[in-house]
C-alpha cells in the first residue's frame, strides 16, 4: 500500500465514521465529513496532508518510491 492509497482509505473510514456519528449521536458531526472532503480537495492540489506525513513517518512508501 502506498501513502496516497492509505490517505484515501483513511479518508473513507473517517467519512463512514462521521456518517454513523451524525446518524446516531448528533447532526453536527456532518462537519467532520465536510472537513475530510475539504482536506482531500486541498491535498489533491497542494500535496500537503497531515495524515500523509504520518503515514510516511510510519514507513509507508509513496507511489514515486515504489515506481523507482
Amino acid at each position: 500500500m502506498t501513502v496516497e492509497r492509505a490517505v484515501f482509505a483513511f479518508a473513507g473510514c473517517m467519512v463512514m465514521l462521521s456518517v454513523a456519528l451524525t446518524y446516531f449521536v448528533h447532526p453536527n458531526f456532518v462537519w467532520l465529513t465536510v472537513f475530510v472532503g475539504a482536506n482531500l480537495l486541498q491535498f489533491s492540489f497542494t500535496g500537503f496532508c497531515p495524515a500523509a506525513m504520518l503515514f510516511k513517518k510510519l514507513g509507508i512508501k509513496t507511489e514515486r518510491q515504489c515506481a523507482a
